[in-house]
């Protein structure tokens, strides 16, 4: 799965379920002060990551990284990482 599948799938869920508009996405884009995300909002990216990429969060090994994700790039690499 390279980047640019990766990126679609954010974009899709982000566009879809948060109603971001779709010139606003990219990979630096911040997560909560450019794409208008909080904390709520977070959590539910995260289970419809799960199911978009077919992963489970392992929250002890996760939680740290999924804290420090402030831009979509930071998204990116830590689907990367779960699908390895």
């Amino acid at each position: 799965m390279n980047d640019e599948m990766i990126m679609k799938g954010i974009s899709r869920i982000l566009i879809e379920e948060f109603e971001i508009e779709e010139d606003k996405i990219n990979p630096e884009a911040t997560l909560y002060d450019e794409l208008g995300l909080d904390s709520l909002d977070g959590v539910d990216l995260i289970v419809m990551l799960e199911n978009e990429f077919s992963f489970k969060v392992d929250r002890k090994q996760d939680e740290s990284v999924i804290r420090g994700m402030r831009v979509v790039q930071h998204v990116i690499d830590f689907i990367k990482q779960k699908a390895a």
